[in-house]
């Protein structure tokens, strides 16, 4: 992994797929918000969706862990605010933050993210300038991430 040229245009960097391991609620049912069972509040709803799992990829691999500080807006917009590290299989940490949205119905919804990548350990540097746009899935009822990241 220690590959400091820069990676191509579209080039698939990593996928992740993390299990949601804990979602903390303030008042309002992600679940139903979700699921469409119920609307969102006027003023919004805030919920934490804390995820671990693998890193696989040919420029990036080891494991990830983080939280999304998601975002119900009342018009029905899921906002993305993911601050997670991975851990590569060498030991090395990168701090990853992203935002986008989650689009569709319960139980699966599609994500968009704009990620950005940083870490000091010279050997993972090639992260820190690139830009990376990454798509994916989220199975709600396996509590399943599905993302992959490409070099924008």
């Amino acid at each position: 992994m220690s590959d400091q040229t820069h990676p191509s245009m579209g080039e698939l960097l990593y996928e992740y797929t993390p299990m949601v391991t804990q979602v903390v609620e303030y008042g309002a049912s992600f679940e139903a918000i979700a699921s469409r069972q119920s609307p969102p509040p006027a003023e919004g709803a805030r919920v934490d969706v804390y995820f671990e799992g693998p890193v696989t990829g040919a420029k990036l691999s080891g494991s990830v862990k983080g939280v999304d500080y998601l975002k119900l807006r009342a018009d029905g917009r899921f906002e993305l605010d993911i601050y997670a590290e991975i851990t590569t299989d060498d030991g090395k940490k990168i701090a990853l933050a992203a935002d986008g949205v989650a689009l569709g119905e319960a139980p699966v919804l599609q994500l968009r993210e704009n990620v950005k990548l940083t870490t000091c350990h010279p050997e993972h540097a090639w992260v820190n300038p690139i830009q990376i746009w990454a798509s994916g899935t989220v199975d709600l009822a396996k509590g399943e991430i599905r993302v992959k990241g490409y070099a924008a």
